[in-house]
């Protein structure tokens, strides 16, 4: 089995900051009024009640909060170089700080099911910094900025669903 992140806590860690990081977007217009994107719009069947969608086509997740399906946040993310396979997955972990299967130090770690014996995580690089694309690595990170992961951090708890779809 590979795994996505190495089990080397690192503790408490300072925020990330960085140059590139995914847009955030609220669910409300933004500040002059303007419509959202439609790429932005929650995928149809993507799920009811509390949970994080993940968009596998437009790399993107959406925090919703369940209470007529209103989408709280989303945001766009750098995919691992392996898919988690698409239906309903369940939070499995937590951790605030590891040491990622690319050797990347990162924080704020949801683990959630994976696909082939790859296990999948959302997690923020300590250092803010866009992950290079993992060539020779079967990963199943997924890379969120870090007001991305602060707000996926603060929503999702043990055994929140998580669903994945094309």
């Amino acid at each position: 089995m590979v795994a996505v992140l190495a089990i080397q806590a690192e503790g408490v860690t300072p925020e990330p900051t960085g140059q590139k990081k995914p847009s955030a977007s609220s669910s409300t217009p933004g500040p002059s009024g303007e419509k959202r994107d439609k790429a932005e719009a929650l995928p149809k069947e993507s799920g009811a009640g509390k949970r994080v969608v993940y968009s596998l086509r437009q790399d993107r997740i959406w925090l919703v909060d369940g209470s007529g399906d209103e989408r709280v946040k989303t945001y766009t993310v750098w995919p691992g170089s392996v898919d988690p396979s698409a239906g309903e997955h369940k939070v499995t972990g937590l951790r605030n700080a590891t040491v990622g299967s690319d050797g990347v130090q990162v924080v704020r770690v949801v683990y959630f099911s994976g696909s082939g014996g790859t296990s999948a995580a959302f997690s923020a690089a300590r250092d803010g910094a866009s992950p290079e694309p993992a060539t020779r690595k079967k990963t199943g990170a997924i890379r969120l900025g870090s007001d991305a992961s602060k707000s996926l951090w603060g929503f999702a708890k043990l055994g929140t669903s998580v669903v994945v779809v094309r």
